[in-house]
């Protein structure tokens, strides 16, 4: 059933969808056109704050691409790529391996989100070398998984109200996670997922004849030939003894990191935990500087697009277009519907401004006094602002950029999937909001 549902939005997606570098140009030309229109800010402002904000993201796209980049470092090493391959081979038909890279990817995501996108897309690899299987509904399969990390253990908005002096501190206190990532609505939408997931995923499986495979050579490393030592540097750089004493320094710093200070698994840490483990692994300078060759093409998307989403950020925020979104679903609301509408704000303002944090910070200075007049729930309006900025990450190729980049697909390839998901797990989403 699941698959003839799919079928016409894949079509579609396939024939329509363009690059995602054309689909942020679209965008940002939506965004200024929209904000020159419906808001107070003048054409130049709008412009101005275009060109002012180009380059807020640079340091969350060099940690977007480090994570991308170390992290396939780390799967190419040969313990770790025996690993991945040997986990592979469970899935040994085409629903077991749907659902087990959806599991993976939905648990690697509820740790942190860096981590979940990066380590299902390495499985999805591994598993199509040994697998026939729709190499599409695979990798969309692993993107699914993204989907939970907004009510997981690094979720920045319930994160960032339980932290002592976070903005809105004077207006709602500190929030305990109790009451958020760990309250029973939360705990309920997440066990729903992994339960709906796999599901859905494993029955929009296309039948065999509309199927779409990879050849299981074109997604093997290559393995570089042995180099002949012929100047002395080289030694350095065969040698196992240097390699291993930087990997291991910077992975008993970890230790210390996480089991002496008790430090969190953020998105600085898992960069760190990838790096040196590779470095560790690979054992040789020589090695790793292979692999890092083999990984750099993969980040190309992230380099040229993370500026245009920091000007259409930018825009969103300054214009005060964000805002006036995010009113005039808060306008139509009641104490018991205001989770529900604060859901499908996040989720739209969300395509404009892919940044949890960031939206929290558009956003709740509106929803936080609706709650207060409403007598709403206020950590259950929090972690529907969370849920619907991560709900519209399954159809916001922004996110998808470090999946797709290890898969080696387009944007196409896997969103007309991806829209399914976003049908189901909104109407799953809201109700547990709404009722439960």
């Amino acid at each position: 059933m699941l698959n003839k549902i799919a079928r016409p939005f894949t079509k579609i997606v396939e024939r329509y969808l363009p690059d995602p570098f054309i689909f942020v140009i679209l965008l940002t030309i939506i965004t200024l056109i929209s904000a020159s229109l419906f808001t107070t800010a003048t054409n130049i402002e709008v412009l101005q704050a275009w060109g002012g904000g180009f380059w807020n993201l640079l340091s969350f796209a060099m940690q977007m691409l480090l994570v991308l980049i170390t992290g396939y470092m780390l799967a190419s090493t040969p313990p770790i790529s025996k690993l991945l391959e040997k986990l592979a081979t469970l899935a040994n038909t085409a629903p077991k391996a749907i659902i087990l890279v959806t599991l993976i990817s939905l648990l690697a995501s509820w740790i942190n989100w860096g981590f979940g996108l990066v380590i299902g897309a390495l499985f999805a690899k591994a598993i199509a070398k040994h697998t026939r299987v729709d190499y599409r509904l695979l990798v969309a399969s692993a993107y699914s998984g993204f989907v939970v990390w907004h009510g997981g253990l690094a979720g920045s908005i319930p994160l960032t109200i339980a932290t002592d002096g976070h903005f809105s501190e004077a207006s709602i206190g500190i929030i305990s996670t109790e009451h958020t990532l760990f309250a029973g609505f939360n705990i309920a939408i997440l066990v729903g997922l992994f339960i709906i997931m796999p599901l859905v995923n494993r029955y929009m499986l296309p039948s065999e004849q509309e199927s779409v495979y990879i050849d299981p050579a074109l997604l093997q490393e290559t393995t570089p030939k042995p180099t002949t030592i012929t100047r002395p540097a080289q030694h350095l750089e065969q040698s196992k003894l240097l390699g291993m004493a930087i990997g291991l320094l910077g992975l008993a710093y970890l230790g210390y990191y996480f089991f002496i200070t008790g430090g969190n698994l953020n998105l600085n840490s898992v960069i760190a935990v990838f790096l040196f483990l590779a470095i560790t692994l690979h054992q040789t300078p020589h090695n790793l500087l292979n692999s890092l060759q083999q990984a750099i093409p993969s980040g190309a998307g992230i380099v040229i697009q993370f500026p245009f989403y920091a000007g259409i950020m930018a825009v969103m925020v300054d214009s005060g277009l964000a805002q006036q979104i995010s009113r005039g679903f808060i306008a139509v609301a009641d104490a018991d519907s205001l989770p529900f509408f604060s859901f499908l704000s996040a989720g739209l303002v969300n395509m404009f401004v892919p940044s949890g944090g960031g939206q929290w910070a558009v956003q709740a200075p509106i929803v936080i006094p609706a709650a207060q007049e409403l007598g709403a729930d206020i950590s259950r309006v929090a972690m529907a602002v969370a849920w619907g900025d991560a709900w519209t990450n399954l159809i916001q190729p922004f996110w998808a950029l470090p999946v797709l980049a290890i898969a080696g697909l387009k944007a196409k390839d896997i969103m007309g999937f991806c829209v399914v998901q976003l049908f189901v797990t909104g109407v799953f989403i809201s109700l547990v909001l709404s009722f439960y």
